[in-house]
């Protein structure tokens, strides 16, 4: 009898370990896809401007608010091909000298156009100062959290230089907090920003692909490193 349940114990554990990637998978695109209706879809501000684009040559909505993403569709794609021609530059130097003149437009437009940069890494030297960090509480030897440090230029805080680092969460990244700390917390993470955000979504599962994997203890609790000496 008791082996009968140890061996149905660990058939289902060993199903349920096979299933959680599944299942972390399918969450993050329910997530993506809610995010998405909440923006994008029909009840939402964009969707009924979608709709209103449609609306006057179909009468129907819901064909309307697909004419609509169609419409959307075809700018993206038109002002993808723009981009790619050499428009780039005049269209890139226009937007920028009409944004620059909005106070608080420029400021949300300089942030978001720097973490797009970083992500697509393609402007090495407007994203170096943004690059994934280790945040160490309490100094070097305390709680370590990967994060993103948002400018080399510290900023006092009490007297004290002060570095200010985006930490994410996971599994979902494009969330989490913006931390001021002191700046002898903080070294550099030599791990790219394709690293910290795979370390984030897999929820750390694919730390020792990019983390230096810790040397294993002897029984005597000392590493095989130092055992022979």
């Amino acid at each position: 009898m008791n082996s009968a349940v140890h061996r149905f114990t660990r058939t289902f554990l060993a199903g349920l370990l096979a299933a959680l990637p599944l299942a972390a998978t399918v969450l993050i695109l329910v997530w993506v896809v809610r995010l998405l209706m909440q923006w994008l879809g029909p009840e939402s501000l964009i969707g009924r401007f979608l709709i209103a684009i449609g609306i006057g040559t179909t009468g129907s909505e819901v064909v309307g608010y697909l004419i609509g993403i169609g419409v959307m569709l075809a700018g993206i794609f038109a002002l993808g091909m723009v981009v790619r021609s050499r428009m780039r530059r005049v269209l890139a130097l226009a937007v920028n000298n009409v944004l620059q003149r909005i106070p608080v437009v420029r400021t949300i437009y300089d942030l978001a156009k720097k973490f797009v940069d970083l992500l697509a890494q393609k402007d090495a030297a407007g994203t170096k100062s943004m690059s994934p960090v280790w945040l160490h509480f309490g100094g070097t030897g305390g709680a370590a959290v990967l994060g993103l440090l948002s400018t080399n230029a510290p900023v006092m805080v009490g007297g004290e230089p002060y570095l200010a680092v985006l930490v994410p969460t996971a599994p979902v990244p494009v969330g989490g907090g913006l931390l001021y700390v002191p700046q002898a917390w903080v070294t550099p993470a030599e791990i790219g920003i394709d690293g910290l955000t795979s370390i984030y979504v897999s929820m750390g599962i694919t730390s020792d692909k990019y983390l230096a994997p810790a040397i294993p203890a002897s029984p005597g609790g000392q590493t095989e490193a130092t055992a022979g000496h």
